[in-house]
């Protein structure tokens, strides 16, 4: 069993910064991917930013250049750093974890979500 922890979050204006954690723990041979989505009412979920094994990151072009994912896979940890909070970053935010099993076997795991509101 593998679990993910989330915490941060809350209410930003706009231009403010506010930071996002997440650590899994459990039966992890190899955490494959660690990073965070983020869904919006009414809209499907979408990748934020995304961790690889030797810190390689990926970061949707919507926060290019304001959000910044840091951390290790190795630790089983990532940071999201969210600077020039706009209103179209409100959403609910969401950890995941693509984790190799002793079995081989590659799942994904999802943290319970934390509210990012950002206000005008």
């Amino acid at each position: 069993q593998v679990h993910v922890v989330e915490s941060g979050g809350g209410l930003v204006q706009a231009g403010g910064s506010l930071n996002l954690s997440c650590v899994a723990s459990g039966s992890i041979f190899r955490m494959n991917t660690m990073g965070w989505y983020r869904q919006a009412p009414g809209k499907q979920r979408e990748l934020v930013a995304l961790m690889r094994s030797g810190r390689r990151t990926n970061v949707a072009d919507s926060v290019q250049g304001r959000f910044t994912l840091s951390g290790d896979t190795y630790k089983n940890t990532v940071y999201l750093r969210m600077n020039s909070c706009q209103p179209e970053d409100t959403a609910v935010y969401y950890c995941n974890a693509n984790v190799m099993l002793v079995t081989g076997i590659s799942n994904d795991y999802w943290g319970q979500g934390t509210q990012v509101t950002v206000t005008v």
